[in-house]
């Protein structure tokens, strides 16, 4: 007898939308239901996936979460995703759905397009894809280019394309959505909120679904069940890079097929321990404003506490709290990941953290 395919929710979203605290809130509202969970990062220290395992739930066991460190989704679906996928789903004990975090700096189109791998796309569906919207960014003009500025500059140079790599990022992650999730709500009043829906709806040609949400607070009922099976959709969905390259191919001139992320860069700094949070924090907003650093997260030893100290930082709105005790015999320390554009001063922003 043919097993039901298992369905798989990915969820996208761009730097600190707010996807690992929605991640929390499902797998504590699950209701029973086996989630495993697949989340990339971006860098070298996971933070999400540390995170994660301090959440507490019952479905939140280690062996259910699977970390991949090996760059971006996108660009090791053969070398790391479909192992990854094809170990999960040989367990005696499968789980009821899949939840795949991408990395903020991730396009969600080649990993949906994944489902369609042979040894997979029999035995996994894509239930829907999630995209969490930091609406504060959004309305902050975060992922929009000064058009005014580049129209003046493109009377110079005629190539000149107007997207940043943040903007194209954002609108690939939009048009990839089954669900979108225009988070931080309550950070701004009913007008700011339709200037963020009007902003986002203008951006993609599909109409997918949309929701208000406050810290990461959406059912699991909403999230999960969407039934869309979006692997067989996303010739409609393609992004920015895949329309370029369909573009330059039909045009006959010579063209690069490597996708890589060379926009960004991220680094990971220790520092040592964190003796007044709220102060260590205060600061850090002066070295991210001045050194335009897009997001910095990681976790700080405080002394005399004997919990481990979480930090996250979406440009200069930081939050921080105490997530779980120190494992015994585990290296109490302080790292933090710092992502930012890839003509970010590393050394400048490595001395003035460690001035802290």
């Amino acid at each position: 007898m043919m097993r039901e395919k298992i369905p798989a929710t990915v969820i996208t979203g761009f730097l600190g939308a707010g996807k690992t605290t929605m991640i929390r809130n499902l797998l504590q509202n699950a209701n029973g239901k086996k989630i495993a969970l697949i989340i990339n990062e971006f860098g070298d220290l996971g933070v999400d996936g540390e995170v994660l395992k301090g959440c507490g739930a019952e479905n939140c066991t280690e062996d259910d979460i699977i970390e991949l460190t090996n760059g971006c989704i996108c660009c090791t679906v053969a070398d790391d995703f479909i192992p990854t996928m094809t170990k999960l789903l040989e367990r005696d004990s499968r789980p009821d759905h899949i939840v795949i975090e991408t990395s903020g700096l991730a396009l969600p189109q080649p990993l949906v397009a994944a489902f369609n791998w042979p040894d997979i796309r029999t035995q996994v569906t894509v239930d829907g894809v999630v995209t969490v919207v930091d609406s504060v960014a959004v309305a902050a003009g975060r992922f929009a280019d000064d058009h005014d500025k580049v129209e003046a500059l493109r009377a110079d140079d005629t190539s000149l394309d107007h997207e940043s790599p943040l903007e194209e990022l954002f609108e690939d992650q939009l048009t990839c959505a089954d669900l979108i999730v225009l988070n931080k709500s309550d950070l701004l009043d009913a007008a700011g909120m339709d200037r963020v829906k009007a902003d986002v709806v203008a951006r993609i040609n599909r109409k997918p679904a949309m929701i208000e949400a406050r810290n990461g607070e959406v059912s699991a009922a909403v999230l999960l069940g969407l039934g869309i099976g979006t692997e067989a959709d996303i010739d409609n969905r393609k992004s920015h890079h895949e329309l370029e390259h369909e573009a330059l191919h039909e045009s006959g001139e010579p063209h690069d097929h490597h996708h890589d992320h060379d926009e960004f860069d991220s680094f990971v700094v220790e520092h040592g321990p964190v003796s007044d949070p709220a102060a260590f924090v205060e600061k850090l907003k002066g070295v991210i404003e001045a050194n335009d650093v897009l997001r910095l997260k990681g976790f700080a030893d405080v002394p005399g506490k004997p919990m481990r100290l979480v930090i996250q930082a979406v440009g200069s709105r930081i939050e921080h709290y105490f997530d779980r005790v120190w494992a015994p015999g585990e290296n109490r320390t302080t790292r933090l990941v710092v992502i930012g554009l890839h003509d970010m001063d590393e050394a400048a922003v490595r001395a003035a953290i460690a001035a802290l």
